[in-house]
């Protein structure tokens, strides 16, 4: 039975940003807490920030994640660290539409690689591992735009940790040969000869497979199966909605058809992370339907 633990001011803001119970904190500190300690002995004599990487699929609690290890890493042991996302960096709908007009149709909608500025995603990196001042992106998906400029999170001190979280973050291109045949009813109708499917691939190979290897730390949240990620997707939709006022722009939210559709869009590279990421993680926590963990591997050793 883990234990109850009474939050400190910081932790209650994040249990109640992130919609959660001081249940959270128990059940963090039981599963994270082993992690958490490995990256402070490793930073202590460090003398550069330690990149540490989360690959979940959608729903399945990453940025909660990420902004636990931030706070704790911060609050407890006393390092200063940055965490993002990988959603923060997607293109603006104009630029999307773009491609969707010269390469591929499906590519007008956000999510798979090639609809993110690797190169902003490139330079942030760069510039926190040099200590530099720089500015991180926000994404506002209720309107599926970007935030202002001036609404983005300014760091302006060197980082010792830096956190980057994403749903395909440290996938693999996959083979020719798997590329061949379509997965779903979104392949099969909308990309039958393969267009956009090869663009990502070739996206995933040259362009975010040299960020994924800045990567120290691999970190993974491993749900069931694909079919689990349609409802936690529908319930972070949900939330998105509650967070917002009355006079919001709500004009990027989804349905509940609108998100079985989108959820298509991440299914091979989704899939395809289930079979690659394992040996490649240094913590695998295999997720229940409930999003409960269940277990925690160490593929890797973590060095």
């Amino acid at each position: 039975m883990e234990a109850v633990i009474n939050p400190t001011p910081q932790q209650q803001c994040f249990l109640d940003t992130n919609g959660l119970t001081a249940d959270y904190l128990a059940h963090a500190q039981k599963w994270f807490m082993p992690i958490i300690g490995e990256i402070s002995a490793h930073q202590k004599n460090a003398n550069r920030p330690l990149i540490v990487g989360i690959n979940g699929s959608q729903g399945s609690g990453k940025s909660t994640l990420a902004d636990y290890l931030k706070l704790t890493l911060s609050e407890s042991f006393g390092f200063s660290v940055a965490a993002m996302s990988m959603d923060d960096f997607y293109l603006t709908k104009a630029k999307r539409q773009q491609l969707a007009t010269s390469v591929h149709p499906l590519l007008a909608t956000r999510g798979v690689p090639g609809t993110h500025d690797y190169h902003h995603m490139e330079q942030v990196l760069t510039a926190l591992r040099a200590g530099q001042n720089t500015a991180i992106p926000r994404f506002n998906k209720a309107i599926d735009d970007p935030f202002e400029a001036s609404q983005w999170t300014q760091v302006t001190e060197p980082v010792d940790i830096i956190i980057m979280e994403g749903w395909c973050w440290g996938t693999p291109a996959q083979s020719s040969d798997a590329l061949a045949d379509s997965i779903n009813t979104l392949e099969s109708e909308q990309d039958s000869q393969g267009v956009w499917r090869r663009y990502v691939n070739e996206q995933v190979a040259n362009h975010y497979q040299p960020l994924y290897q800045q990567t120290d730390m691999m970190l993974m949240l491993k749900a069931p199966s694909f079919a689990c990620v349609k409802q936690w997707r529908l319930e972070q939709e949900q939330k998105l909605a509650a967070r917002l006022s009355a006079d919001d722009d709500r004009s990027g939210l989804m349905n509940e058809q609108q998100i079985e559709t989108f959820i298509s869009y991440f299914q091979r590279l989704t899939e395809h992370g289930f079979n690659t990421l394992l040996e490649r993680s240094h913590a695998v926590w295999q997720l229940e339907s409930n999003r409960a963990i269940s277990a925690m591997s160490r593929p890797k050793e973590f060095s």
